[in-house]
């Protein structure tokens, strides 16, 4: 099996990419008042800060910033994804060795996690959180995909509403996320 090393520091900032197991699929947005009500639940019980996120019909992103002194994100996504799953009808395929763990079929197990290291890879994740549907041709403009934190980033003054243009004029090689 291989072992995965997560980077936990206390009181940081992370990206996360979170999949589901069938990428066909739009759980996420279909049922997007679930995964808020999922969120909602999770960091009421254990706190933590939203940056940025997106929530695509197969995958989300999100940029999260730890309490002081906790770094066990590993414990959230755990809740995060257990709660969406409860409330979601039975239905979907699952393995024989999810099916022996008592496991539901709906998400991918591992998630991608990135620990933000300054300001200037933070700007980098939040915008590329923010360029997503755009990216994956959901729509031609950032400001047209409804669940996404970009909308209360424009009401802020941070993005002006029409930041990044839009799909014709979208740069494949733009700067956003990792380093080259």
């Amino acid at each position: 099996m291989t072992s995965f090393r997560r980077n936990f520091v206390p009181g940081g900032s992370y990206f996360f990419t979170v999949n589901l197991a069938d990428r066909s699929l739009s759980l996420l947005t279909t049922h997007i008042d679930r995964l808020r009500a999922a969120f909602r639940e999770t960091s009421q019980r254990h706190p933590f800060t939203i940056d940025a996120i997106v929530v695509l019909p197969e995958h989300l992103h999100t940029v999260w910033t730890m309490p002081d002194g906790d770094a066990d994100f590993a414990m959230r996504w755990r809740q995060i994804k257990s709660a969406f799953s409860r409330n979601l009808e039975n239905g979907e395929t699952v393995s024989p060795s999810r099916a022996a763990k008592g496991e539901r079929g709906i998400w991918q197990r591992r998630y991608w996690e990135h620990t933000i290291r300054d300001e200037e890879d933070y700007a980098r994740h939040i915008d590329y959180v923010h360029i997503n549907p755009v990216k994956h041709g959901l729509v031609n403009r950032v400001s047209d995909w409804p669940p996404s934190s970009f909308h209360r980033y424009v009401d802020r003054g941070i993005y002006p509403v029409d930041w990044a243009g839009d799909l014709a004029r979208c740069e494949d090689d733009a700067e956003f996320g990792e380093r080259k």
